[in-house]
């Protein structure tokens, strides 16, 4: 497959996790950030299990397990934490920072070396999602802004990590999403009972809205964000990340009748274009630097 459709089969992944905030406030029930956590992973996990019919082996236990933290057991629950406390537009938009996050763990981790291009696109995203953030402090909650950032922090580490570990021999992305949505599930799990207690009753609407979100909003984007991620890269993946939060501001306004003040809009607008451009550039990574001894014997050679 030619690799402009896969950007566009991954980007539906965020765009599809841009209407979870709507989804959150308007069809489930208050203040459940861990159990719906754990309505969102644990069925699409299974789910995924059943037609991957494949077990981790050997080390990708553990793997698994950390991987499944990241992208599942943490994001989800503090993801769901912004969503009940801050609207659907300006949640979203914190994910803006997620490519700085990925772009300093892929060095770290993965030994790649940024371009200054992708370095300011992501400042300048920064920037904008400052200017969603900082600016109307007053207005905002601030559980709910750290609880934003926390999420973006977790799920860019988990997305690196993916990257950088691939999957085992002959398994394949849906098999991968599978243990990452049940060993995330599993956590979320005994802190939904121990700290919110026994799940609450559910009417007609939140048992739609909980199939959709394990469904469509999980299983399906989750696995072509993991197979974007194997064939794309860590970091141009991450880059699409905008779409999320500009599905929501679009859903927000469109069906909730949100509004942002000016600065916010101009601070969306500008972490939306730096991020799409950034998602662009990151597909030009640089050429890695010879090492010390090798730029050595060049310069003794052209002198000689």
């Amino acid at each position: 497959m030619k690799r402009s459709a896969t950007v566009l089969l991954t980007a539906l992944a965020p765009i599809s996790w841009g209407t979870t905030y709507a989804v959150t406030t308007e069809f489930l029930p208050a203040d459940r950030p861990l159990f719906t956590g754990l309505m969102r992973a644990l069925p699409a996990g299974l789910l995924l299990l059943a037609l991957g019919r494949v077990l981790p082996r050997g080390v990708w236990w553990g793997k698994a397990a950390i991987l499944g933290a990241l992208n599942i057991g943490a994001f989800f629950p503090l993801l769901f934490l912004a969503a009940y406390r801050l609207p659907g537009g300006t949640a979203a938009v914190v994910s803006s920072a997620g490519p700085l996050f990925v772009v300093g763990l892929s060095a770290l981790l993965l030994g790649q070396r940024p371009t200054v291009r992708t370095l300011l696109a992501g400042a300048v995203a920064a920037f904008g999602v400052s200017l969603v953030v900082l600016k109307s402090a007053g207005a905002l909650d601030g559980l709910g802004v750290l609880a934003a950032i926390a999420s973006t922090a977790s799920m860019s580490a988990g997305t690196v990590l993916t990257r950088k570990w691939g999957s085992p021999e002959g398994v394949g992305p849906l098999a991968l999403t599978g243990w990452q949505l049940t060993a995330g599930g599993l956590l979320i799990a005994p802190l939904a009972l121990l700290v919110e207690g026994a799940p609450p009753a559910l009417d007609g609407s939140a048992i739609g809205g909980y199939l959709y979100l394990a469904l469509g909003n999980t299983a399906v984007s989750y696995w072509l964000w993991f197979r974007g991620i194997g064939r794309l890269g860590a970091t141009r993946v991450t880059f699409l990340g905008p779409l999320s939060p500009l599905t929501a501001a679009v859903v927000g306004w469109a069906a909730l009748g949100q509004s942002l003040t000016p600065l916010q809009l101009g601070g969306m607008a500008l972490a939306f274009g730096a991020t799409v451009a950034g998602q662009l550039w990151a597909g030009r990574p640089a050429a890695p630097r010879p090492p010390r001894t090798v730029r050595k014997a060049l310069r003794e050679t052209a002198s000689g």
